[in-house]
């Protein structure tokens, strides 16, 4: 198993000294589902328990008119925990690009994004703004800052002792800081199985309803407390092709 690329940013918030070791991370899995699964998020885990303990449900249809005569009443689904890698130990290592600089500072208003590139770009390519030939320019993300290469090495290092730079934009001159651009790569990604406390994995759903007639069967049936069920925060049904689950802290 493998963690997706992440794009890490900074947006001012500031910690304690004695934290300044520490690196929180918000899981954001995103984890693939088969066809004739669903997946049922409870609002109290013990339900889930119990409806896991339970392993097998045998769930009436309310659309029998669409099935065969000798099944057109009720259909067997397998109910088992749902588990998903999370990191448990995880180390970066950070390097200084030579070819690339951080821009910030940039006018947020007044000036669209791509006029912004076009200035950044015009400025930079020019040696007697302390630049060279541009090889790419573009936002980091949503940030507002860019993150402009050169296509030689040797040019981004003078740029970032110098700091800022007058650059014109409009009518006026505009203060543009000049930061280094920092790549970050995984160097060691240790991953442990976690359990979902509140959701279940349900399995060998035959394709016999419409997605939305079977996902509201299987609801109204798990959260039947005669059941062993109750109150279902979250389902969702993936008939036939493979689906991707995203999962998130569980913060309930």
């Amino acid at each position: 198993s493998s963690l997706p690329e992440k794009k890490m940013l900074f947006k001012g918030r500031v910690a304690n000294k004695e934290d300044v070791n520490k690196l929180i991370l918000t899981p954001l899995i995103r984890y693939p589902l088969l066809g004739g699964s669903a997946l049922i998020t409870f609002e109290k885990a013990e339900v889930a328990q119990r409806i896991i303990e339970m392993k097998e449900h045998t769930v009436e249809l309310s659309c029998g008119d669409e099935l065969e005569e000798s099944d057109r009443h009720r259909i067997r689904v397998q109910a088992a925990p749902m588990e998903i890698p999370l990191p448990s130990a995880l180390e970066i290592t950070l390097t200084q690009s030579s070819r690339d600089i951080l821009l910030s500072d940039l006018p947020s208003q007044g000036t669209s994004k791509e006029v912004l590139l076009d200035k950044m770009e015009i400025f930079f390519s020019k040696t007697k703004n302390g630049g060279n030939e541009v090889d790419s320019v573009k936002f980091l993300g949503d940030s507002g800052q860019v993150v402009l290469t050169f296509v030689r090495d040797g040019v981004a290092e003078p740029l970032i002792e110098r700091g800022h730079a007058e650059v014109p934009i409009g009518k006026r001159k505009h203060r543009v800081k000049i930061s280094p651009h920092m790549n970050g790569d995984i160097s060691n990604l240790q991953l442990q199985p976690s359990r979902c406390p509140r959701t279940v994995m349900l399995s060998g759903i035959p394709d016999v309803l419409d997605e939305e007639s079977m996902r509201d069967t299987l609801e109204i049936h798990f959260q039947r407390s005669s059941l062993g069920g109750g109150e279902v925060e979250a389902l969702d049904y993936v008939p036939a092709k493979t689906r991707v689950a995203v999962f998130v802290e569980d913060m309930g």
